[in-house]
């Protein structure tokens, strides 16, 4: 039979989410067995991750048209490292031959995700969906089945069972009834979002309440000291400026869990949000392709759910790279879900892994990562008052508003942003300037910033000298670096 000829596909019978009454079942039994893995040690995980990698390799080649054609010559035991490297571009070039479930296409999936009244509802009844930015270009789109969401629910219930996290956590069910707030983008198909919504259904009592990243923080602020939450969960920008409000007194809220992911949380933010809150800080390191990656220790190094999800640390050209030295990218695989094979996958991001055992104890690999980086920009209103804002509202606020996925916003001066765009035919850039500008103007307008001059710079987005990836949010003061002249505007658009 040809290596692209696929077998006669069989439905998901289950849902990817806790409505299925045996989905609560299914998730405490991964969890269970999860424990058990752990604690047989390094040999028990290695041959837990082996036996899954086997099994998804030849449900990958049996039922994904593309990569079966890719893997075409290569023996069915060839080794993970053999296999050819993955591109978000590639993969979403040819989306309808590289899922497993014949009844998803492309085109459907995009018009789904494309209505926002939908966020956190199952694609064709049974699958969670979401969708994740595209600094290379290329927006993703992203499916997980039952057996995958299960899996990710196990891993937080896992990472909820270590005694220093389950005791917070229970103080905070009693001292604040288990509520539960989000600092988030929450008006799309973000994997955060649609996440926090699916565990509102399974975990255990409580209220919930989510912050839109594009609100002004004195909004966050109104809201937390009146729900007073147990647990608080946002981007690392989200709670860096949370703590500084904490730390003025103009919030009072005691939360017992601080729950960051979505960006690299540095150790200055760790120590800025404990001193504030107080609080346990959990940092989780995930992405739209896989939920969880890794989660991190009280020691500072995350550490990777190798059970399930297997990491490369790479150089340029794909090659590996040893414990102790930061890679250039990563390979990610991850061994749950079935309808969308993620194989050696490029994330992007830069890991190191730490060459011996972490102090904490801990037998899964520790690791630092470099994701994302963007600057948190402040501006100063026509009355004084500095306002800062997010990258990821600025970042969401164009893309939402414009469509637009690959640009980035320089900060100028106290008042003034500069939005860079590729290089393309006049018309075009004129169209997209006047959509950038636009969403940009909404912004800055709901957070008192009307009076901020956006201006066309003449250059293209520039990748960082350091990574070689590109950063969407700079504020080049930040970086010890001046701002330079008004940004220029090319031949043939015209200033707003």
């Amino acid at each position: 039979m040809p290596a692209f000829a696929l077998p006669a596909f069989r439905r998901p019978t289950r849902r990817a989410d806790m409505s299925d009454p045996t989905a609560m079942l299914d998730m405490l039994a991964r969890m269970s067995a999860l424990q058990w893995t752990r604690w047989g040690g390094n040999a028990a995980i290695r041959q837990t991750q082996a036996q899954r990698l086997h099994d998804l390799l030849r449900f990958t080649r049996e039922r994904s048209r593309y990569l079966a054609e890719r893997y075409a010559g290569l023996p069915d035991d060839a080794a993970l490292e053999s296999l050819p490297p993955l591109t978000r571009n590639e993969l979403m070039g040819c989306f309808d031959d590289w899922v497993t479930d014949p009844e998803v296409t492309r085109s459907r999936l995009a018009d789904f995700l494309a209505d926002r009244t939908r966020v956190g509802e199952l694609f064709l009844g049974r699958y969670a969906a979401w969708r994740s930015s595209g600094t290379t270009g290329e927006p993703g789109l992203y499916l997980h089945d039952a057996d995958a969401c299960a899996t990710y629910h196990a891993l937080i219930a896992a990472a909820m069972q270590r005694p220093e996290v389950s005791m917070a956590w229970a103080f905070g069910q009693c001292a604040h009834g288990g509520r539960r707030a989000l600092v988030a983008a929450t008006g799309e198909h973000f994997a955060g979002v649609v996440t926090w919504r699916a565990l509102t259904q399974w975990a255990p009592g409580g209220e919930s309440c989510e912050l839109s990243v594009l609100r002004p923080v004195a909004e966050w602020v109104g809201r937390l000291n009146a729900f007073q939450p147990a647990f608080l969960a946002g981007y690392p920008t989200a709670l860096v400026l949370l703590a500084h409000e904490q730390a003025a007194r103009r919030l009072a809220i005691s939360p017992s869990i601080v729950w960051s992911g979505g960006e690299h949380l540095t150790a200055a933010a760790r120590r800025a949000i404990e001193h504030a809150f107080g609080a346990l800080v959990v940092d989780e390191y995930g992405s739209s392709e896989c939920l969880s990656i890794a989660v991190g220790c009280r020691h500072g190094w995350l550490h990777l759910n190798a059970d399930w999800v297997i990491l490369e640390p790479v150089d340029v050209h794909h090659r590996p790279v040893s414990p102790g030295t930061l890679s250039h990218t990563a390979l990610l695989t991850n061994l749950a879900n079935r309808v969308q094979p993620v194989i050696r996958y490029d994330v992007g991001d830069r890991v190191v892994f730490r060459p011996e055992p972490c102090e904490c104890g801990s037998a899964m690999p520790a690791l630092h990562v470099e994701g994302r980086r963007d600057d948190v920009v402040t501006l100063r209103r026509r009355d004084g008052v500095r306002v800062p804002l997010l990258p990821m509202a600025l970042t969401t606020a164009i893309e939402e508003g414009s469509g637009l996925h690959v640009f980035q916003v320089v900060r100028v001066s106290d008042d003034a942003l500069a939005i860079r765009l590729p290089d393309a035919p006049a018309r075009a850039r004129r169209a997209s300037w006047s959509a950038a500008r636009g969403a940009l103007s909404a912004l800055l307008e709901a957070h008192g910033l009307d009076n901020v001059d956006l201006s066309l710079d003449a250059a293209p987005p520039q990748v960082s000298a350091a990574s070689g990836k590109l950063q969407q949010v700079v504020d080049p003061a930040r970086h010890g670096v001046a701002a330079g002249p008004r940004a220029r505007r090319p031949r043939g658009v015209r200033p707003s």
